[in-house]
């Protein structure tokens, strides 16, 4: 009893001592948000489905640049391109870091870009992803991204009903075949089921409020038998993974190199450019960041679009046949020729999105060193004045009345800001692009129906605080023709 009492009033002081830290310095205020609680702060406010769309509603109320306090942790929300890039573009020095995260350094993850400090090793590492990742280089990898999205339109062929679980096997396929060369295998592979725990773990313990560790660092040093310390096992089991994800695949490439059997790929061309030992760390922990799940998000939206505007597919596809005959299946060299599919491609990635994002002055603002700042794209991707019904699916919105595609550069903050933003955004693209085309050229979406024949609802919320997915739906998938059916069978 002693014990839990004293615990509980270290933890009170602390979190007093942070929140005093906090408070406003040289007369600025805070940016304005809602009013914290004592100690805990914002914790109860801070929403946990869609959070990205209650941000977007209290800009009404609090402007385009607010704030929250959660457990001693200040955080900022920039809800504005204006005020992102003022910040994370202009100031990209300062806005580049991250928090130091306790957890993630006792699961030694201080290696993965994306949530690395702004370090010189950090420099290295996006030096390294950059090269492998430009577009020139990109476009080499096309027939490595065709060949597994026809396998993926032979897995939707075989059980529709498993759409999900094929989307995230073909991401999955085509990042690892892209960066090592590797082929994953049908099913559950050990390689691959490793990357996609570790970015689970970093994406449940990332925010504030996750795990008491990160707000209360000196957690990590007592001991392990006392009630909540469960996280110090997780971190542990963490740790394996990380060490795993760097050098399982690593080993995997450098042994095909060796024996003169490697396919193409980022680690092999980067190895050729730069083969000395001491480069082969950070040549490592960079590819091993790279594993993501986010075109996981943008796919499945993509199907979810499809069964709730029949119209935009069945335009698409009047498009496709103009372009194939519906003899073929579409092809990069296509894509000037297919407006309506790029306009489509541009409107999933407004349509369903989240971007998170440390002692600057900002707007006459105070904002404390070790803020966290996060960047609100959708609320300017959702705002009305600029599209006009944001929660409407249309890719007209994209085209000019001439039908060509209109270049919108409001559309690139999905990628990030500044010096963080997506060193594999030409991937995502040509990825994005070529899924489209090839289930849009072979197969029919629709609402799947219940024992009655009734359609079945499908309007899934979108779950996660970094990254979002839409909760199970169901949806009818068939091959829209029996010449559809022969190309989807037919070998590469």
């Amino acid at each position: 009893m002693i014990l839990t009492i004293t615990a509980a009033l270290v933890v009170f002081i602390y979190l007093a001592l942070r929140l005093r830290g906090n408070r406003r310095q040289r007369g600025l205020p805070h940016p304005p948000g809602p009013q914290p609680r004592p100690v805990i702060g914002n914790l109860l406010d801070v929403p946990t489905v869609e959070p990205w769309v209650t941000y977007t509603q209290w800009e009404k109320k609090y402007g385009d640049i607010m704030s929250m306090q959660v457990l001693g942790t200040f955080i900022v929300i920039l809800q504005s391109p204006s005020a992102a890039r003022d910040l994370l573009d202009k100031h990209s020095a300062i806005y580049s870091d991250r928090p130091v995260l306790p957890f993630f350094q006792m699961m030694d993850l201080d290696w993965a870009i994306p949530l690395a400090r702004f370090t010189e090793r950090w420099r290295r590492g996006r030096r390294i992803l950059e090269r492998g990742l430009r577009p020139s280089m990109t476009a080499l990898y096309h027939p490595t991204q065709k060949a597994k999205v026809h396998l993926f339109l032979k897995h939707l062929l075989e059980r529709p009903e498993r759409f999900r679980e094929h989307i995230e096997h073909l991401q999955g396929a085509i990042l690892m075949a892209i960066t090592y060369g590797y082929d994953v295998k049908e099913g559950e592979d050990r390689l691959l089921e490793k990357a996609r725990a570790l970015v689970a773990l970093a994406a449940a313990t990332v925010m504030p409020g996750a795990l008491l560790v990160n707000d209360m660092p000196f957690l990590r040093y007592l001991p392990e038998w006392l009630p909540g310390m469960g996280f110090k096992v997780l971190a542990r089991n963490g740790r394996a993974l990380s060490k795993d994800v760097i050098h399982e695949p690593f080993a995997f490439v450098k042994g095909t190199i060796e024996s003169g059997m490697a396919a193409l790929s980022m680690a092999r061309e980067i190895l050729a450019e730069h083969p000395e030992p001491e480069s082969q760390d950070h040549i490592a922990m960079a590819l091993g960041s790279l594993y993501s799940d986010t075109t996981v998000s943008t796919l499945l939206s993509f199907f979810l679009a499809l069964l709730k505007y029949p119209a935009v597919q069945e335009k698409a596809q009047a498009e496709l046949d103009a372009v194939t005959g519906g003899h073929r299946l579409p092809d990069y060299e296509d894509r000037p020729r297919l407006p309506y599919i790029n306009a489509l491609c541009m409107e999933l990635l407004r349509w369903r999105m989240v971007a998170p994002l440390v002692d600057d002055v900002y707007r006459g603002y105070f904002i404390p060193k070790g803020a966290i700042v996060l960047a609100n794209p959708w609320a300017a991707l959702h705002d009305p004045a600029v599209y006009p019904a944001p929660d409407t699916f249309n890719p007209e919105r994209f085209l000019t009345p001439d039908g060509h595609v209109k270049d919108d550069p409001l559309l690139t903050t999905v990628f990030g800001f500044g010096k963080r933003i997506c060193p594999g955004r030409h991937v995502v693209d040509e990825t994005l692009f070529i899924v489209v085309a090839y289930v849009l050229a072979t197969f029919d979406v629709r609402h799947a129906r219940d024992a009655d024949g009734n359609p079945v609802p499908a309007d899934p919320a979108y779950m996660g605080m970094q990254t979002s997915k839409p909760e199970p739906f169901e949806c009818s998938i068939t091959p829209r023709s029996k010449a559809a059916e022969v190309l989807i069978a037919a070998n590469d």
